[in-house]
């Protein structure tokens, strides 16, 4: 029986914290949240040949 609470306790547990994870990223912007935007060279607006 605790066996089965410990279990649901960690599915729950990171079932919310990547929902939590996911709505943060979301809230970031798209160029924000990508893993490559330190390199990316998409028209992300945050060079200063895309603005005039």
């Amino acid at each position: 029986m605790l066996v089965n609470i410990v279990i649901g306790a960690l599915i729950f547990g990171y079932a919310g914290w990547t929902l939590f994870r996911y709505i943060k990223k979301s809230k970031e912007g798209k160029c924000a949240a990508c893993s490559l935007k330190d390199s990316c060279q998409s028209a992300c607006g945050n060079d200063s040949s895309s603005r005039k």
